[in-house]
């Protein structure tokens, strides 16, 4: 008789938390393994990848041998620094992850590493490590050998880096990965440093330094608690509020200001469907709701270093516009998608896709979204310059004569171009942030001409998108369904969140597209425009906007009440995914900036209405 194969197993999305020095990030399971890591950049192949493909993706574990075990996660306070506590009868024992975040180059350092930590608290416990790095998507093969003190992986492929494990304890070379099994006693540690070999200083192979690594952790350590520190919000969910801003820096480019959408690729919003991306990159779209939380927690050099970043993309042009959907982090225009057949999707969902073909899709909604950013950074922070303003009056002319055309739409479709409302609608703030913007800053600019097209889109939108029969906005012309994304309209502020007109809407997208406090962005079955096969879980993002929107709408007991549930959906960290199943489980790329920007604007709006006993007035 044939030996059964087991399947190989898969750790649930939300069993991760992540650590990340804002260059790379690397998802840590609630195993003690890392999954997930793409090296040296945030859009670079990955080195990990068994989040995956548990067989062949490769992965770092660090595994207890313990009877009856149970584990427990957590950062340590204000940090992105990860501690994993394995506990049973026999041993407690922790594992410390971080990638140090160091300000003095000129020490020898693991800058651009990822450093293990172990320490047993009780009794004796042995532990497990195997290193199997799966360079280039698991494309690649690799050699390896021992160099001094070190194990060190060659890629075949000289365009990969070559990595080095460094260790405390003694560490044998088996099928191409570093293995090894060792025992700590009550008090004693063991240390691992995983990165690029440095061959420039000859240090790549050099001893691992136990003095030095504990100095990165007190440095990194402080560095995490000093930023947050800074953050100016005090209200009610604070905890789930810094969690949320630490997040988004650890997606942060540090080098470029950009900040990509989230920090992995190919997870699926249904387990088994095709609908599974690559978000690695940085979206025009986010760029409006990043300078607002940012700003809006007081966390002023972050907000500066992307409207740089955004600045620099004013001057470039893209297939279909002045500007393109989505970005490398450090600006670059090419994400061409392709499928790996290398690995096999999270629990079997194919296909992985790496790149992005939305990349060069028709979105109008972009331009509201640069619009808005930069009147929310001119408003709050430097005016813009004379060149800057030209180049966005520039954009401005484009879109006068486009913003009429048929497109893809916020939610990226592939079933044919339309005229989404969204896209309208970001069309209007467009036109209306630039003419705020002129009147406050004193900007020349014809803006009697701005004023004509922004009232024309005005009365489109009223004219054409409004169903009497279902009493609500419409997803695009002539549909009879509804889309979340009109949930932005009273935050865009161009609807008064009193309108009956708005308000009937709001208990149309409830009635249609909720489930508790769970909102979908639109029912694909009834309105199968994206063009793919197969359902999705709720989008996160959505039940954020939705509570903000009840709190616009006065209905603040309401709103509160859904906000504590949506709080209960975050992973064991605070983490989210993009979306979630009907029973709670994440699907989709993890963790999701847009979730988390969504989070700080429905908590901050909301914590400001209850303080109040009223909505107060948009912060926009």
């Amino acid at each position: 008789m044939p030996e059964l194969k087991s399947e190989p197993a898969f750790q649930p999305i939300e069993n991760y938390g992540v650590i990340g020095n804002m260059r790379s990030i690397a998802l840590v399971s609630v195993e003690g393994s890392i999954d997930f890591l793409c090296f040296p950049d945030f859009d670079s192949p990955s080195v990990f990848a068994a989040l995956l493909d548990a067989e062949d993706g490769g992965c770092l574990k660090v595994a207890p041998v313990m009877q009856e075990m149970r584990v427990k996660q957590m950062y340590l306070p204000d940090t992105n620094i990860l501690l994993t506590r394995f506990l049973s009868e026999d041993g407690v024992a922790e594992l410390t992850d971080f990638m140090p975040v160091v300000k003095d180059s000129t020490q020898p350092s693991y800058g651009h590493h990822i450093l293990r930590m172990l320490r047993v608290v009780k009794g004796s416990v042995s532990f497990e490590m195997r290193c199997a790095p799966r360079f280039n998507y698991a494309r690649t093969a690799h050699e390896v050998r021992r160099e001094q003190s070190a194990i060190c992986f060659i890629p075949q492929d000289t365009s990969c880096p070559c990595m080095a494990l460094h260790a405390t304890f003694p560490m044998d070379i088996e099928q191409g990965d570093a293995v090894s099994r060792f025992t700590l006693r009550a008090g004693e540690t063991a240390m691992l440093a995983f990165g690029e070999v440095d061959e420039e200083e000859k240090a790549g192979y050099a001893e691992l330094d136990k003095a030095n690594v504990e100095q990165h952790f007190e440095e990194t350590a402080r560095y995490w608690r000093g930023w947050i520190s800074r953050s100016n919000y005090k209200g009610r969910w604070r905890e789930m509020v810094n969690r949320s801003a630490l997040t988004l820096k650890l997606l942060c480019s540090q080098e470029h200001g950009s900040l990509i959408a989230a920090a992995t690729f190919g997870l699926p919003e249904r387990v088994g469907g095709e609908r599974n991306w690559d978000y690695r990159y940085t979206w025009l779209r986010d760029s409006s709701f990043s300078l607002y939380a940012f700003m809006r927690l007081g966390f002023v050099e972050e907000a500066r270093a992307f409207t740089h970043w955004l600045r620099e993309r004013v001057h470039e042009d893209a297939e279909h516009g002045p500007l393109q959907v989505m970005y490398r982090p450090d600006g670059g225009q090419e994400i061409e998608e392709e499928i790996l057949e290398t690995l096999h999707g999270y629990k079997d969902s194919r296909p992985v896709r790496i790149g992005n073909a939305a990349y060069s899709q028709l979105q109008l909604d972009i331009y509201g979204e640069l619009m808005d950013a930069v009147y929310l950074a001119n408003k709050y922070g430097d005016s813009a310059s004379y060149d800057g303003w030209h180049g966005l009056k520039r954009i401005l002319e484009w879109l006068e004569q486009n913003w009429k055309r048929p497109d893809e739409g916020i939610w990226e479709v592939r079933g044919g171009a339309k005229e989404f409302l969204h896209s309208r609608l970001m069309c209007w703030v467009a036109f209306d942030r630039m003419i705020r913007l002129a009147e406050k800053r004193s900007l020349a600019g014809p803006l009697e001409k701005w004023r004509q097209t922004r009232d024309e889109i005005y009365e489109d939108i009223f004219t054409n998108f409004w169903s009497e029969k279902l009493q609500s906005f419409v997803q695009y012309k002539g549909a009879e369904t509804v889309d979340a994304s009109v949930l932005l309209m009273p935050l865009m502020r161009f609807i008064s969140p009193s309108d009956s007109r708005w308000l009937s809407t709001l208990k149309a997208i409830e009635e249609r597209l909720t489930e508790d406090a769970l909102v979908y962005r639109y029912n694909n079955l009834s309105s199968p425009v994206d063009g793919l096969s197969g359902s999705e879980g709720s989008f996160t993002a959505c039940s954020f906007w939705f509570v903000e929107s009840l709190a616009r709408s006065h209905q603040l007991e309401k709103a509160q009440l859904l906000f504590e549930k949506m709080l209960g959906y975050a992973n064991h960290l605070g983490l989210y995914a993009e979306q979630l199943g009907s029973s709670g489980e994440h699907l989709g790329n993890f963790p999701q900036a847009f979730t988390h920007l969504a989070l700080i604007s429905a908590a901050t709006y909301l914590d400001r209405a209850l303080n109040d006993g009223h909505t107060p007035g948009a912060w926009r």
